[in-house]
């Protein structure tokens, strides 16, 4: 076929049964056979889809794993030859030279098996029989694309789909038995790394752990192209293939496009693995309420902007508030300047006035401030952003790594993303406008045991995307302005995250401002957000470290694969 051609996918919501493969597999082919008569040139399945999914150690699931390539990868690849079409298979492995077993996912095509990946980051059940993934995340060239895997619990990893994507992956195929947490991140993943993602899902009950469908596909640009239905019926519903159309000329995007602008040399701490023997990690949960500051800048002018600023937060920040977040370039705004010295008149030092006036506002609030704000350290200006304490000291300070069209022309990149210890409630992470938009920064933020991110910006909707997931999937449903960049930061790095953006302006600042929990599932916090356009201050209430639930960021650094993520901070993607 043309790779320069739309064509279509589908995805194969099916309930294997336990310890019946070849009944299985009999099933499961006469419908991807039924997908591939309809036109799919790409069939996805999901996890273990050959087998079933619970098993309590090797004996149990001895008698049902297979090699790969094998009898399974035999039967689909009858089927990818007749029709020319590509099949992702969900299944069971065993390694004959180690008599080692991996859940794993296999990859047919016309001419036969062409690869496989093995689980990297696995759920608590496979534990009991399987190893750990140990071949990283590659890429297969197709004559539709290239084409990479992961399963399930991957996605709770901000890494995992950006391995496929650094690896030059177009297409991110997904199996999975989600409840919904793994695949209430692939929106995020889709948009963030310029993927098009095939997600296959059961809808059945098996062993008390309830799996709901809604299988998908993304967009690269985070767009929702088909969704099944959500289901929670126990023996699941009928079988169910989802269609939908990839078109290569959207393998060129501007996630793909971000990837040329990534820092490695700012990741390399991505790579350690601080585990259970982190002294310099908070142990402690505590009660913290946060501010973010949302208004309409006078781009330019200090003194308009300090007046509304101080207004604001006098009239609207309550008592109490630990953290007050304002916007990036908090008392200019994004200044548009020709060449580099035009931003002089602008920038200060860490004793300039403004920055003096928001010291003297932090000991009046008895809070801590984060304040955006164009630096003078000569010859170079930085576009940064500072963390002040209640005695009115610089405690913390963070220099703008990704930069935009609009400051590049006078801002030096940062290059060093920190932690600052704050004695009382935690940990606090800076990042500024676009850095968000590169995941690696968010992981080494967790890495560094961030509790809290705040995130200084000046948005205005040209990255990210309304969550447009199906709401049926969460106990709360997901505010409405819930931006996937955002999002992915909070969730990713398991670290609160208080957004402050501006509104209006002749630039459309979208506001949006919030503070974003940390699962949409767990009912005792909330994420909040502010509206498109009213000024206003944002207040939100929350507690850190929540270990009472199935993932915090301790479970998270427990559980990384650094092992794998070397790419992150080695290589440049291969189609470039």
């Amino acid at each position: 076929m043309n790779r320069q051609h739309p064509f279509k996918v589908a995805s194969i919501q099916y309930n294997p049964k336990l310890n019946r493969r070849n009944a299985n597999i009999r099933e499961l082919k006469s419908l991807v056979r039924q997908a591939a008569e309809n036109g799919a040139k790409l069939i996805v399945t999901p996890e273990m889809s050959t087998t079933g999914y619970h098993y309590l150690d090797r004996s149990a699931i001895s008698t049902y794993v297979d090699t790969i390539p094998g009898l399974t990868t035999d039967h689909f690849s009858e089927v990818a030859k007749e029709y020319e079409c590509y099949i992702v298979v969900g299944m069971a492995e065993e390694d004959l030279e180690t008599g080692l077993y991996y859940n794993s996912s296999a990859l047919v095509g016309p001419d036969g098996y062409i690869g496989k990946y093995r689980k990297i980051h696995q759920w608590v059940v496979e534990n009991y029989w399987s190893c750990w993934g140990d071949i990283g995340c590659p890429v297969y060239e197709t004559e539709i694309g290239n084409i990479s895997m992961i399963i399930c619990q991957d996605s709770t990893y901000l890494e995992s789909a950006r391995l496929a994507a650094v690896n030059g992956a177009d297409i991110l195929c997904f199996p999975t038995n989600s409840s919904s947490a793994s695949i209430s991140m692939l929106q995020h993943w889709s948009e963030m790394n310029g993927l098009y993602v095939v997600s296959a899902n059961r809808t059945d009950k098996e062993e008390d752990f309830q799996m709901i469908g809604a299988s998908a596909v993304w967009s690269p640009h985070g767009e929702k192209l088909a969704e099944a239905p959500v289901s929670r019926a126990e023996d699941g519903t009928d079988d169910y293939i989802l269609y939908s159309e990839i078109d290569p000329s959207q393998y060129d995007n501007p996630g793909k496009d971000r990837l040329l602008q990534r820092r490695m040399d700012s990741y390399k701490d991505l790579m350690l693995f601080l585990g259970p023997w982190d002294y310099t990690k908070n142990t402690q949960s505590r009660h913290v309420k946060a501010a973010a500051i949302q208004y309409e800048p006078e781009v330019g002018n200090k003194e308009a902007n300090l007046k509304k600023v101080k207004q604001l937060i006098e009239k609207k920040v309550d008592e109490g508030v630990h953290l007050i977040v304002l916007p990036e370039l908090s008392l200019i705004g994004p200044v548009k300047t020709r060449k580099k010295q035009d931003i002089h008149e602008y920038a200060e030092t860490d004793d300039g006035s403004t920055v003096k006036e928001m010291k003297r506002i932090a000991k009046e609030m008895d809070a801590h401030i984060v304040f955006g704000f164009a630096e003078k350290e000569l010859p170079h200006y930085y576009n940064s952003a500072i963390l002040i304490n209640p005695e009115g000291e610089v405690i913390g300070k963070h220099r703008k790594i990704h930069l935009d069209e609009w400051d590049e022309k006078w801002a030096t990149p940062g290059d060093k993303i920190s932690i600052t210890p704050v004695n009382g409630f935690g940990r606090i992470g800076i990042m500024i406008g676009s850095d968000a938009l590169f995941p690696e920064v968010a992981s080494v933020l967790a890495v560094k045991r961030a509790d809290m991110i705040c995130i200084p910006t000046s948005w205005n909707g040209k990255y990210g995307t309304e969550l447009s997931m199906n709401q049926e999937m969460f106990a709360k449903p997901y505010p409405n302005g819930t931006v996937s960049t955002w999002d992915a930061v909070a969730k990713g790095a398991q670290a609160y995250t208080i957004v402050a953006n501006f509104v209006g302006t002749d630039t459309q600042y979208r506001g949006r401002s919030a503070i974003y929990n940390l699962d949409q599932n767990y009912t005792e916090d909330e994420t909040v957000i502010a509206s498109e356009t009213e000024e206003t201050v944002l207040i939100n209430a929350f507690h850190t470290m929540k270990t009472d639930w199935w993932l915090d960021q301790e479970k998270l650094i427990l559980t990384r694969r650094t092992a794998f993520y070397k790419p992150l901070v080695t290589r440049e993607p291969p189609f470039f």
